[in-house]
């Protein structure tokens, strides 16, 4: 896969011997990837090949910006009144950031000596290993993207299993950490009461998700796959309606579980 030209690798400035991370983009003033007004990193790189991906750009795990950590927090720390003053904080997303789970443990780790509340955005498609528990330990809170509870289902609509998410759920459960549920509603896959349902009864147990936030499907990034050449393959499929939304809501209330959309 070629690459575009605002995805040839750049070096912010000399690494040398310095713990690095590939980003893609920054958006300073961010309002829906967690609570207040947050700087978002989007970060290089991710392994799911979702049908309805809206950051197609990102998949690439050999390109972005390169930055080193302390050029990075250098960034942050310039928004800290206007984050601090709405209880925003940082997100870090991607792409997938826990293919860089060392760097980001640290960048959240130099933000929080700083005061700057911490965010993960993850689809979970990442082992329990040391390098992730400790980006999750450094993490105030957590959205986790669940695609599918149904394995094969799971498959299809993002190339591979759902395995490493539902342990990494499980094991967020396990430590307490607060998570928003992150869960894309598409007709054919998701946009269902018996969906919303399979996903209520395996979370409502967990005792540590805040919401459930339901993402109604939508083409906006279809332009992106069109730049790469390549097919997209969601294109007769409409968005769900609002009825389909509040039906779910209805399921995940049953459950005591707080769903927005």
């Amino acid at each position: 896969m070629y690459l575009t030209e605002r995805e040839h690798i750049q070096v912010k400035e000399p690494t040398a011997n310095k713990l690095t991370g590939r980003v893609h983009s920054m958006e300073t003033f961010g309002t829906v990837d967690g609570p207040g007004t947050r700087f978002v990193v989007f970060l290089q790189g991710c392994y799911m090949r979702c049908l309805y991906c809206h950051n197609r750009d990102t998949w690439e795990i050999n390109s972005g910006t390169i930055y080193d950590v302390d050029s990075l927090v250098k960034e942050i720390v310039q928004y800290k009144a206007f984050m601090n003053s709405s209880g925003g904080g940082v997100t870090i997303t991607g792409g997938e950031p826990l293919l860089q789970a060392e760097f980001v443990a640290e960048v959240f780790r130099r933000c929080r000596e700083e005061g700057i509340h911490t965010c993960l955005d993850t689809n979970g498609n990442a082992k329990v290993k040391p390098s992730v528990i400790n980006a999750i330990e450094q993490s105030d809170l957590i959205l986790l993207d669940i695609k599918h509870t149904d394995d094969e289902l799971h498959h299809q609509l993002t190339g591979v299993s759902n395995r490493h998410t539902l342990e990494l759920c499980r094991y967020m459960a396990a430590r307490g950490k607060k998570v928003w549920i992150r869960h894309v509603v598409v007709e054919g896959f998701t946009a269902s009461a018996g969906s919303a349902q399979a996903l209520a009864e395996m979370i409502a147990p967990m005792g540590n998700v805040e919401k459930v936030e339901l993402l109604p499907y939508h083409e906006l990034g279809k332009h992106k796959w069109e730049m790469f050449g390549d097919s997209y393959s969601l294109d007769h499929i409409a968005p769900p309606s609002p009825k389909v939304i509040e039906d779910m809501k209805e399921v995940f209330a049953q459950y005591g579980i707080t769903a927005t959309s």
